[in-house]
C-alpha cells in the first residue's frame, strides 16, 4: 500500500514542479521520475538541514522541493549561462 502512496506522491511532485520550473507537466512517467528523485535529494537535504517532516503532505513538500531542486540543477547543466529560475 506504501508503494502506491510513493508512487503518487512522485507524480504528484513532479507534475508540481514541473509547473513551478518550466509552467508545464512533462508526462506522467517523467513526473513520476522526477517526482521520486526529487524526493531522495529533498529528503538528504531536509536531512543535511536537521528538518524532519511526516505524513503524506511532509512527504510532498520534501519532494517536491527536491524535484524542484533537481530541475534547476538540471537547467544549470544544460545550459550553464543561464542563472535565474
Amino acid at each position: 500500500m506504501y508503494f502506491i502512496w510513493y508512487i503518487l506522491i512522485g507524480i504528484l511532485a513532479g507534475f508540481i514542479a514541473g509547473k513551478i520550473m518550466r509552467g508545464g507537466g512533462f508526462g506522467l512517467l517523467i513526473n513520476l521520475l522526477v517526482g521520486i528523485i526529487g524526493g531522495l535529494l529533498g529528503g538528504w537535504v531536509f536531512g543535511l538541514l536537521g528538518i524532519a517532516t511526516t505524513g503524506i503532505l511532509g512527504s510532498l513538500i520534501t519532494s517536491v522541493i527536491g524535484a524542484i531542486l533537481l530541475l534547476w540543477i538540471v537547467s544549470l547543466i544544460k545550459n550553464p549561462h543561464k542563472t535565474d529560475i
